[in-house]
């Protein structure tokens, strides 16, 4: 019974338990690459210029990956990962149903994926600026998530 209670709390040692505002942090991430993942899905059936299709495959999976790394952190540290409500979801598709109903055009794709991104800034500063205490663990994904959605702005301009 030592023995078994004595492995556990090495265990336990090893892998800590993480600080909360670690958490939020890549909550946020996953939050937010969830969203993009989802709304790439929903407006790549109306994407006609192939150019702007590939860029928005590409932009998908490496959204993807960043999802991974925030998923993988969070489970190191025995984190509950973030959990979507299936409102969102409608709200989302539905949003991007909307804006897409009477204007498929090239520009205005583009448009919408720089607001998109704008959008998953803004929110991913809010959280860094409430969660002050988070460490690099967090912070380094939220960053390169942060790079990747103005590198993917700069990229989209071509297509305005």
């Amino acid at each position: 019974m030592f023995i078994l209670l004595f492995a556990r709390a090495i265990c336990r040692k090893g892998r800590r338990k993480m600080r909360n505002d670690d958490v939020r942090i890549l909550q946020e991430v996953q939050r937010n690459t969830k969203m993009a993942m989802k709304a790439i899905d929903t407006i790549s059936e109306k994407i006609y210029d192939d150019d702007l299709s590939m860029h928005v495959a590409r932009e998908s999976m490496k959204y993807a990956d960043i999802y991974n790394k925030a998923t993988d952190r969070l489970l190191d540290g025995r984190a509950p990962s973030y959990r979507e409500t299936g409102f969102q979801d409608m709200m989302l598709k539905g949003g991007v149903r909307a804006n897409t109903m009477l204007n498929t055009s090239t520009s205005h794709i583009a448009e919408l994926m720089i607001q998109g991104s704008n959008r998953g800034l803004t929110s991913m500063w809010k959280a860094i600026n409430h969660h002050e205490n988070a460490g690099n663990t967090s912070m380094e994904v939220a960053k390169e998530l942060m790079d990747f959605e103005e590198k993917n702005i700069e990229r989209l301009k071509k297509y305005l």
